[in-house]
């Protein structure tokens, strides 16, 4: 059981390498290369390259959330559940929902590979990826610091900072989902409010 347990834990690490990495790419090279393209280098991007990257960004995605919910299985049955796990879980489903509720249907419309209205798909699309990529500097932190800083919670009940903390990642899913942009809307913005976001809820969950 152990390595197997090992074993799903490499994988999810790789899986999680190809979905962010292929985030990345998506937020902080395609955009600024669909902005500046040719006509025809846009046209064959669409055609040719976005989709091969969106296979993989969404079926990353999809393999990164299975081993992670394995592994979360795992923690739950032989170990105490910490606070840091909670939240890096709660910002790993919704990134991974959001990639395969919102983005990916999105991009569809966006790509022109389903009809629908293309500049509002490929907004909604942007959103939620500018979300998920505000998403995983924390969620990277929290997975990381689960095993070293996370405070165990008792049967009493989870504490204040975790509810404050889960609260304000719930409202910006919520965001994701019907609102704006805001300070996310630049490639320097979102780098920038992803660091913040992570000493915030790390500060919450440490003085809440």
């Amino acid at each position: 059981m152990e390595e197997l347990n090992f074993v799903v834990r490499w994988g999810h690490l790789l899986f999680g390498i190809a979905w962010i990495g292929m985030l990345y790419y998506f937020n902080f090279v395609q955009g600024g290369y669909f902005k500046e393209a040719s006509p025809e280098g846009l046209a064959d991007a669409k055609s040719k390259l976005a989709p091969s990257a969106l296979w993989w960004f969404r079926w990353g995605a999809m393999f990164t959330f299975l081993t992670g919910l394995y592994l979360l299985h795992v923690i739950s049955a032989t170990l105490s559940v910490n606070e840091f796990i909670i939240v890096g879980a709660l910002l790993g489903t919704f990134m991974f929902l959001n990639v395969w509720i919102i983005i990916w249907p999105a991009q569809q419309i966006a790509l022109g590979m389903k009809e629908g209205d293309g500049p509002a798909a490929g907004a909604k699309a942007l959103l939620a990826s500018r979300t998920n990529t505000l998403f995983s500097g924390p969620m990277a932190y929290f997975m990381l610091a689960s095993a070293h800083k996370g405070a165990q919670y008792s049967a009493e009940g989870l504490s204040t900072g975790l509810w404050v903390a889960l609260a304000v990642v719930v409202l910006l899913e919520i965001n994701a989902i019907m609102g704006k942009q805001g300070p996310i809307a630049s490639v320097k913005g979102v780098i920038h409010s992803s660091i913040a976001l992570t000493v915030v809820l790390a500060l919450i969950l440490h003085f809440i």
